[in-house]
C-alpha cells in the first residue's frame, strides 16, 4: 500500500539534512497563529481530505462496481490509511452515500419559524437554498454519486431511508412555525408540514435535474429561486381559473 510521504518545509531559518532536522527560530518570526485559526485549516484540511476520498471511492464503484470495490483499495488509490479512512466515514456504505444532508444553522431555522407574514414553502425553500450555497456542493461529485447510487437498488434504499430521517426533521421545523395557529391539532399541523415538505421535494428533485445537466451554469440559489417562482405561476393560474371558470355557453 502506497503512504503518505511528508516532506519538511525548509525556509531561510529551517534546515533540514536527512530525517534530522535542525531549526532555527529567527527574531523576526511571525506570531504563531490563533486557536481559531488552527481550527479553520484543520477543518479545511479534513473537508479537503474527506471529498478526495469521496471521489477516488466514487470512481473505483462506477468502473469496477459498488460489491467489488473493498475500502482497502479505496484507501490505496486515496493515499490514507485505513485508520483515517474509518475516521471519516465508518464504512465503504458512508463514504459512497456521503455525509448525511446537514439542517439550516439555528439561526436560519428561527428566522423560517418566526417568518409568518411570508409564503411558508418559498421562505421554506430560500431557508434550503441559503444552506446548499453555504455549503458549497460539488457539482461533478454529486452527479457521479447519484449515477452509482442509481444502479444499485441497495444504495438507493439506504439513501431513502437517509432522506427520510432528514424529512421528519424538516416537518418538526415547519411544524414549529404552524403551531402559531392555535386553532389547528397537532394532526392537523404534521398534515401540512409534511405537504409543505413533499412540495418543497419535488422543487428540489426538478431543480437538482437541470443542476446535474451540463449546461447549467448559475448558482444553486438562482436556481431554487426559478423553480419556486414557476410553482407560484402555477398555483397562482390554477386559482385564477377556480375563481373565474370559462363559460361554457
Amino acid at each position: 500500500m502506497h503512504r503518505l510521504h511528508k516532506s519538511a518545509v525548509c525556509s531561510d531559518v529551517r534546515f533540514c539534512t536527512g530525517t534530522r532536522k535542525v531549526t532555527f527560530l529567527a527574531d523576526s518570526s511571525p506570531a504563531a497563529p490563533s486557536v481559531s485559526t488552527e481550527s479553520s485549516l484543520r477543518e479545511r484540511k479534513r473537508a479537503a481530505s474527506q471529498a478526495t476520498i469521496e471521489k477516488v471511492a466514487i470512481t473505483l464503484a462506477l468502473e469496477h462496481g459498488y460489491e467489488n470495490v473493498t475500502v482497502d483499495m479505496i484507501c490505496e488509490a486515496s493515499l490514507v490509511s485505513p485508520r483515517t479512512f474509518f475516521n471519516y466515514f465508518g464504512s465503504k456504505e458512508g463514504v459512497i452515500l456521503g455525509t448525511p444532508p446537514s439542517l439550516p444553522s439555528k439561526d436560519a431555522i428561527e428566522r423560517f419559524v418566526n417568518g409568518h407574514d411570508g409564503e411558508i414553502l418559498g421562505d421554506f425553500m430560500t431557508m434550503f437554498a441559503e444552506m446548499l450555497a453555504n455549503q458549497q456542493p460539488d457539482r461533478e461529485l454529486q452527479r457521479a454519486r447519484h449515477k452509482l447510487i442509481s444502479r444499485s437498488a441497495e444504495l438507493t434504499e439506504r439513501r431513502t431511508i437517509m432522506i427520510s430521517r432528514l424529512e421528519d426533521q424538516y416537518v418538526e421545523i415547519v411544524m414549529d412555525r404552524l403551531r402559531a395557529r392555535a386553532d389547528a391539532s397537532e394532526s392537523d399541523l404534521e398534515n401540512e408540514a409534511r405537504m409543505v415538505i413533499a412540495l418543497a421535494t419535488g422543487v428540489t428533485r426538478y431543480a437538482s435535474r437541470i443542476w446535474f445537466s451540463a449546461d447549467f451554469t448559475g448558482s444553486v440559489s438562482d436556481l431554487l429561486a426559478s423553480a419556486i417562482n414557476l410553482v407560484r405561476r402555477i398555483v397562482g393560474d390554477t386559482a385564477s381559473r377556480s375563481a373565474h371558470p370559462k363559460s361554457t355557453t
